[in-house]
């Protein structure tokens, strides 16, 4: 068993939730967002390709995010994603019930 998280080792939903936490303070391209989740989790979230765009698809289809394109730092046409108010709104949902799921959890772990 290794020591980083595979994408599918999350809880379900738990990915769109960081996506949507990585976007709080302003538009970022999708490599971005696997970066900076790679560094706050101190290398332990590496997120890939493969679950980050469905991920970020899903996001668009639901209204939470937008996108809209534009140049990276190296001057290469990136795909930038920006929080709306209804992801606003589904960020602090989801942060609530995710909160709520892992007080649950720890209240099993730590049973007499």
């Amino acid at each position: 068993m290794g020591s980083s998280t595979k994408p599918s080792d999350l809880l379900p939903g738990t990915l769109d939730l960081l996506v949507l936490r990585c976007l709080l303070p302003g538009s970022m391209h999708g490599y971005g967002i696997a970066s900076r989740l790679k560094q706050v989790s101190n290398d332990v979230l590496q997120v890939g390709e493969s679950s980050l765009y469905p991920a970020l698809q899903r996001l668009l289809l639901n209204g939470w995010v937008k996108a809209e394109w534009g140049a990276s730092e190296n001057n290469r046409r990136a795909r930038y994603y920006t929080l709306t108010p209804a992801g606003r709104r589904q960020l602090a949902s989801e942060r609530e019930e995710f909160a709520r799921v892992i007080g649950a959890i720890q209240k099993v772990l730590e049973m007499a």
